[in-house]
This record gives C-alpha cells, structure tokens and sequence, in this order.
C-alpha cells in the first residue's frame, strides 16, 4: 500500500480538504500475480455513490474495501489545464457518444472521485414531485420528509452552500441582470465548495481543493475509519455460493487478478459502467429493465458576442440558474469556461471561427437542460459498450423553446451577436426570435451534450419492472446492491449530485441497521428549484 504524508504537497493547498490519518491506496500497477484480500464490504467505484457508502459503512465499524478503476490523483496532478486533464480524468479521454438520431457527447470521470472529480459541483436536493412519483408509481417508500436528515447529512459532509456573487463570474452577472428585466425567476446555485476562489475550471478538476469532491472528503474518511481504495482495479466478476455474494474478482493495472472476500457488495460504477458490468455476468435480467431506461438531461448552450468584457473563464463556471420554467421540464443553467472549452462550441470554422477566437474575452454563455420523454439504453455489441439515445419529438419541441428563451434572455443583455447550438441555423440577431421560431428543427440539426446519466438499474419494487428494489438491493440476489445513478427511476429535472449521495447515505444507514440521524443541523436555505411547482414529472 501506497501511503503519502499527509503535510507534503498534495494537501498543501485549499481549505476545503478533509486530512487523512494516512493516504490508504493500493495502485493496481503494482498488483502483477494474484492477491486476495477479507472485508465485510465490498464497494465497486468511488463516485457520488461508492464513496459515500464506503465512508458510512467504514465509520460505522465495518471493514470496506474500494475498487476503482482509475487512478488517484492528488490535487497537485490537476494542472488547470483542460487538455491535459480530459485525458486523466475521463474515461475514454471524454470522447463517449450516444449512438441515435442525434449524437450526444456523455462525459464520465475515471479516477477515484469519479465524475464529483469533474463536475461543476450543482447541488439540488431531488424535487418532492420526483419523489412523490417514484411512491406512486415505483412503490419506493419514500418521501422528502423521510429523506430530510439523509440530505442534511450529505449537506454538512460536502459544505454545500450558495455561490457568492463576488465569485460567480461576470458570465453570471450577465445573466442575472438579464433574467431580472425579464421578471425570471433565478438564483445563485448551491454547490458543494469550500473556500472557493473561482478559478474556471472545474470540469477539469479543481486545483485549490475548493470543490468538495469525494477524493478529498467521503473517500478521505473511510481511509480514516480503515477503509482501503484500491485504484486502477477494473472488477469483472461478483462472486457467488448460490444466490448469495460472496466477493469480487478484479484485473489490475499490472496484468495480475485480486479477489476481494465480502458477503456485500455494493455495485457505483455509474449509470453507463454499472448496467456493463452486470449485463457481462447475466445478472439482473429477470425483469428485462437492465441497461434501460437511460435518461441523460439533454442539454446544450447559446453563446453570445458582448460589448463589455466577459472573461468568463474568471469565477465559478455554474454559478446561476434560472427556474422560471420548470414547469416545462425546462432548466437554465450557467455554462462557462476557458477558451479551450469555448473553441469546441463555435458553429463555425476557419477565418471565423479565428475572428471569434479573437474576441473571447467578449463572449458569454448559459446552458439549458431538460427533463426529458426520450429513453436510451447501454448494451453490448460484439464486446463492446454501446450507449443508444434517441431524441424524441416532444424534447426536441423542448430544446428549441429552451434555445429561444436563451436568445431572448441574450438580447435583453444587449448581445451584439447569438451563436446558436444548431447546424443549419449558427446565428440569429439579437431579437429576431422569427428565424428560430419559424424553422423546423431535426434530431440532425440538434448539437447536444449531456451529463447526468440516470435509470439503467432502475429502483421499482416489483422485480417484474425493476432492476432493485426500494432499499437498492438487485432482485434475485442476497448481498448485492446498486448505489449510483442507475437507481434513479425518472429523470429528476435537476443536477443529480446529491440526489444519488443521499440515496447511497440512507443506502449505507439501511445496512448497519441504524435510524435516520437525527442531529444534522437544519440548513440556513436548501437547494431545490424555488418555482412553486417544481419540476415537471415527464415519465
């Protein structure tokens, strides 16, 4: 085991990190022959899911092991610099597409952290009408009152507090101001930050321990309760004595085999990976739901030529949202970053793509997202993973009216020019929504990204329509659950963050036998969106 010194220089910098008594990670390159080691539990993946089911369990005096695919990095690796990064940090260098009638790019993270390592940190708790759905129509017994404390827990472990405005960015006061002329309803997001100092790039990892990702928090803990990662170990196999587990197999970075012993094994390798992983050992597939019911939050963004100074790689990149339309399935949501980012987004090439280049620190942007009809599904085709998504008709309707608002919200900014996410249509004059409004859109036509992958182990409590049940064990097996985003039944019409933290918090409460706690202090405000109706259900 590798075992850092916790006052050298990969913890010098930030206020944010939690200090482990000893840095308790195993790299699989150093495993060539075959080890086996005992634990109680066996979690697969260190995300949003694996990392805090780890922690919990460990604190709670069980002995965990973690397996992770990736690599650690300390915050000294993250060099700020996008390029770099992409290759580190996300698995197949950021370069995962869906396959449909609309291409869309769905990055993941690969490292321990997982995607909390890359993401912008956007904290919402899950709206109560989601919840309320998956009682009604997924029989999970469960409610916003229930899952309370389990937030509030997560809250206080990953500080997740509101942006400053003196550190969201010029981007965001753009939009701010824009949306308030309009009469929108808005605000400065919540995320899961400490000390933040706005450095811009935190989808390549942030380099000041602002961000409270998991690497530094939840998987710091459980190395301090005893817990054990072992990185760059790709699990292939849950084992089993009947339908009961009792370890996994994994192939390491080195060439070797390591056999973790553990009659539970929590399964977070994400919402892509975990489907994968199951679907190559034939489990799960009763119900015939496993690797479906992808949904990804199809999203995209508008960007528009300013007079005034931008820089908007200066400040927090998701800083502001606006919620006034929520109850179309419609989010807005900041979308900002460094010239490397922008320079993929341009709809043109050339001279001008160069003349735009030139004027970048003149360019803003916002984001858009919705709550989507669609439905993908993640299999395997002649031995590889493939992720099929087509988009629908009614979230196409969907995509350009969100396209629309974002032009109208640009023009009354004073824009002097709209870049648009569309191929036959790259830009429209600030105002002239006729152009938009009047065109025909196709999947085709469409240029979308996505990160919020959701559903493909679904949670129903029937094992004919799910793949786990209302406690997230897998149906059809003892000792096996899923803690990850391919829980999640329905889209949630928000960033899922914390959604799956708190699952896998009340997950790992739900193991140890232990009530709900009861002594997290009550948040001074929470993130949910602040429409009355929320978010709208499209399931």
């Amino acid at each position: 085991m590798s075992v850092r010194p916790t006052t050298g220089d990969a913890y010098r910098v930030g206020a944010g990190f939690v200090v482990p008594d000893e840095v308790r990670v195993r790299d699989g390159s150093e495993i060539a022959g075959h080890e086996r080691v005992s634990a109680d539990v066996c979690v697969i993946g260190t995300g949003a899911g694996g990392a805090i089911a780890a922690k919990e369990l460990a604190e709670g005096g069980m002995n965990v092991v973690m397996l992770e695919d990736g690599r650690h990095h300390t915050t000294d690796d993250l060099t700020a610099r996008p390029r770099e990064m992409m290759a580190k940090l996300y698995r197949d260098a950021g370069q995962t597409v869906t396959l449909g009638n609309a291409p869309i790019v769905l990055p993941q993270g690969q490292a321990v952290g997982g995607t909390t390592l890359i993401n912008s940190g956007t904290c919402f708790r899950t709206p109560a009408p989601v919840l309320e759905s998956w009682e009604r129509d997924f029989g999970i017994d469960i409610s916003a009152e229930s899952l309370d404390p389990f937030f509030r827990r997560v809250e206080r472990e990953i500080n997740v507090s509101q942006v400053p405005a003196d550190i969201a960015g010029e981007n965001a006061r753009i939009v701010r101001d824009a949306a308030e002329s309009l009469g929108w309803s808005g605000d400065y997001l919540f995320r899961n930050a400490r000390g933040c100092v706005g450095s811009g790039v935190c989808p390549s990892g942030c380099p000041t321990s602002a961000k409270q990702h998991t690497a530094i928090t939840y998987v710091a803990k459980a190395w301090n309760a005893g817990a054990t990662t072992y990185a760059s170990c790709r699990a292939r196999e849950i084992l089993f004595d009947g339908i009961a587990a009792r370890g996994v197999v994994a192939s390491t970075a080195g060439g070797g085999t390591f056999t973790v012993d553990a009659p539970v094994v929590i399964v977070a390798c994400g919402a892509v990976q975990t489907p994968l992983f199951m679907l190559r050992q034939g489990l799960a597939g009763a119900s015939g739901q496993l690797g479906h019911n992808l949904t990804i939050h199809p999203a995209t963004a508008v960007l528009a030529l300013m007079d005034e100074v931008v820089d908007m790689a200066v400040g927090v990149p998701q800083s502001y949202y606006i919620d006034e339309f929520a109850r179309e399935g419609i989010m807005l949501e900041g979308a900002a970053g460094p010239p490397e980012y922008v320079a993929t987004l341009l709809p043109y090439s050339g001279e001008r793509h160069r003349d735009l280049m030139l004027q970048y620190r003149h360019i803003a942007q916002f984001g858009m997202m919705v709550s989507e009809v669609s439905r993908g599904h993640v299999t395997i085709k002649a031995g590889q993973p493939v992720v099929f998504y087509n988009v629908e008709s009614p979230d196409i309707a969907a995509i350009k009216r969100g396209i629309e608002l974002l032009v109208e919200l640009f023009s009354a900014a004073g824009a002097r020019r709209i870049l648009l996410p569309l191929r036959r249509l790259p830009e429209v004059a600030p105002g002239e929504l006729h152009a938009l409004r009047d065109k025909d859109l196709s999947p085709a036509d469409l240029k979308l990204m996505a990160f919020h992958p959701l559903g493909t182990a679904r949670a129903h409590a029937d094992p004919a329509h799910g793949v786990v049940d209302g406690n997230l064990a897998l149906h059809g097996r003892r000792g096996v659950y899923v803690a990850d985003g391919s829980v999640v039944p329905t889209p949630l019409g928000v960033n899922p963050q914390q959604t799956i933290m708190t699952l896998a918090t009340r997950l790992a409460y739900h193991l140890l036998n232990k009530p709900a706690p009861d002594d997290e202090p009550e948040p001074e405000k929470i993130a949910e969106p602040k429409t009355k109706e929320q978010i709208a259900c499209h399931f």
